[in-house]
């Protein structure tokens, strides 16, 4: 396995229906793996409209078994053919009653690793997520992948350290987080959160966002999408905050080793002391 390790991330617009948003995601990748890219993460819900700005019934048609649903399926071929990583976030149907904030983690052979449900489950103006996610269930996994140790945590999530830890402590080397956020509401956050967590816990972040408006609502999703070190320092420029855009970078994983050497967060953390933190 390379020390060196070619991502990708796309940030895109709403194409307005499934078949389109797919097709232009599965054209992102394979250009992302014609430039060497060997892991690709897309943004919240991709192959969907962010229909959480309205609270309607009708958009529970988007959501999908996972591992078994047709996307997942498709993206699982994607992967064989491209011989990427990639990070698949859509809305997951359990069963009657059963919905979630999802992302699957299938391996560059095209084989299903598992999946990250979101924890963290927002109910505020244009975000009405708890009208459709029970929060997730299934903890902080790490997926061993064909480029290293991968980890997802979606959106919202991202205001909360503790996952951001738990996913450190688990021995993330990458962890991607799929997002939609607008303009109005935590542009000003975009830039501190993604960066500050990957000094905290001393791995690479993957920050995705969605660009745009879309019909179901006044979010401006401003992109803006970026690969952060484990110093805190955007690899490459950041992406647009209007036009979609696909952002392929190298990402040196033994700058990890180094700075938690340099930086021991690990080593002197006081767990024993850190009790209050998990009271209600």
């Amino acid at each position: 396995m390379s020390h060196v390790v070619r991502a990708a991330l796309v940030q895109a617009t709403w194409t307005g229906d499934t078949e389109s948003m797919i097709a232009k995601h599965e054209e992102h990748a394979r250009e992302a793996a014609r430039q060497g890219a060997k892991v690709i993460g897309f943004q919240e819900v991709f192959n969907a409209p962010y229909f959480c700005q309205v609270q309607e019934p009708e958009h529970h048609r988007w959501a999908e078994p996972v591992p078994d649903g047709p996307t997942v399926r498709r993206m699982q071929d994607l992967a064989r053919e491209t011989g990427m990583v990639i990070v698949v976030p859509v809305f997951e149907i359990e069963g009657p009653g059963f919905y979630y904030n999802t992302a699957a983690v299938i391996d560059a052979d095209g084989s299903y690793l598992g999946k990250y449900r979101k924890h963290h489950i927002p109910q505020v103006r244009g975000f009405w997520e708890k009208y459709y996610f029970r929060p997730g269930n299934l903890g902080w996994p790490v997926f061993d992948t064909a480029v290293g140790r991968v980890g997802v945590y979606i959106c919202y999530d991202r205001h909360f350290p503790e996952g951001w830890r738990q996913l450190g402590l688990n021995g993330a080397q990458l962890v991607f987080n799929p997002s939609a956020t607008h303009r109005g509401l935590s542009s000003h956050l975009w830039q501190l959160e993604q960066p500050a967590a990957a000094v905290a816990n001393l791995y690479y972040v993957a920050a995705i966002n969605r660009v745009g408006q879309e019909e179901y609502g006044d979010n401006d999703f401003y992109g803006t999408s970026y690969f952060v070190d484990p110093r805190g320092r955007f690899v490459g420029d950041v992406a647009s905050d209007k036009e979609e855009e696909l952002v392929v970078r190298d990402l040196d994983f033994r700058l990890i080793d180094d700075v938690r050497q340099t930086w021991a967060f690990y080593r002197d953390r006081r767990p024993d002391a850190y009790e209050g933190l998990v009271q209600p």
